[in-house]
């Protein structure tokens, strides 16, 4: 009889575990029956993300599952998440690294029902996928700041104060994944714009990390402003790292990605966190709207082996720093999934 009731209780149990367990520490594991899906059928995966199409040999990568200290993730369910959004809207809004996320979202859920009718389309820097048997709409704003970057006579200007242009696509959707930080320590010719301006003020330059966080102060206002917590639910993507320099990794022979076919043991990293994670904790936890972190970074770090390496875009260098698809971004969603159930 007590076997009978702990039985009962079990699942009790596991959930209460689960709702105080810390789903961002662990490790991965081998598991032989990933991937969760056939990347080949799914018809939304860009070249420089679609590492198999690009003729990547090995794919190891593909064979490891997240595992939490302490708890289980439940698997990424596709048909159970497009129930639970059916007529609803989910925005993405952020740099490349937000487009890997997006393009994973859909894989999963396409995948999950294969076959069933889409509508997809691009105008400008704004793509608009519509899984029409279940009125969800999934909408990617590629959008590198998510403050204001403007053509103006002077030139290209950066506005740390203002989200002027991004605030009316922002509005009324029932789930919003914010993301950025890759592209705010490029400077010469691969830095986009040519001053920063706050208030009346332009600069030629300034302290990045200060930029990153007075642009994240700027995105919180709106947040805090527009966002009814009742009605939407908000997530942030922590920093997705690059792994450029083997001696970051213990690995000071190895010049970058290229030819990493297996995850970092862990659950610890060997490098440090990266800064911009500190600030993006401490504008979140200043919000009055609750947003959810996506606290990605370590359990990316120990991913040394999930880049499109040379099997990305048609450039001569080893991309390292966005992911395959199938691949890592996909557990970001599993996270994702895990935390709005």
């Amino acid at each position: 009889m007590f076997f009978i009731v702990s039985l009962l209780f079990l699942p009790h149990l596991l959930r209460a575990n689960a709702e105080n367990c810390d789903f961002f520490q662990g490790s991965w594991v081998f598991d032989e029956p990933y991937p969760t899906y056939n990347s080949s059928i799914c018809p939304f995966i860009e070249k420089e993300f679609n590492c198999l199409r690009n003729g990547r040999p090995d794919h190891l990568y593909l064979k490891y599952r997240w595992q939490p200290q302490g708890c289980d993730l439940a698997k990424f369910d596709g048909r159970a998440f497009l129930q639970k959004f059916r007529g609803k809207s989910i925005l993405f809004a952020g740099d490349s690294l937000t487009r890997d996320q997006y393009m994973s979202l859909a894989c999963l859920l396409y995948t999950s029902v294969p076959g069933t009718n889409y509508n997809m389309t691009r105008e400008g820097l704004i793509s608009t996928l519509k899984f029409l048997d279940y009125g969800l709409t999934l909408i990617l704003d590629r959008n590198a700041f998510l403050v204001d970057l403007v053509p103006e006579k002077i030139g290209v200007v950066l506005k740390l104060d203002s989200v002027a242009g991004s605030e009316k696509l922002w509005s009324g959707h029932d789930l919003l994944a914010f993301n950025t930080w890759h592209w705010w320590g490029y400077k010469g010719a691969q830095q986009p714009w040519k001053y920063i301006q706050i208030g009346t003020r332009l600069l030629k330059d300034m302290d990045r990390m200060v930029a990153f966080e007075t642009a994240l102060e700027t995105w919180a206002k709106w947040v805090d402003t527009n966002v009814d917590p009742a009605k939407t639910t908000v997530f942030f993507l922590g920093v997705s790292p690059s792994h450029y320099k083997g001696s970051d990794w213990n690995q000071p022979q190895v010049k970058n990605c290229a030819g990493q076919t297996r995850p970092l043991p862990g659950p610890t990293y060997p490098g440090v966190l990266p800064p911009a994670l500190a600030v993006q904790k401490k504008v979140l936890s200043e919000m009055r709207v609750p947003v959810k972190l996506l606290d990605i970074t370590t359990l990316s770090q120990l991913r040394v082996d999930a880049h499109p390496s040379f099997y990305g875009a048609a450039t001569a260098a080893a991309d390292c720093t966005h992911w395959c698809i199938a691949g890592l971004p996909d557990t970001w969603n599993q996270l994702l999934y895990n935390l709005l159930y």
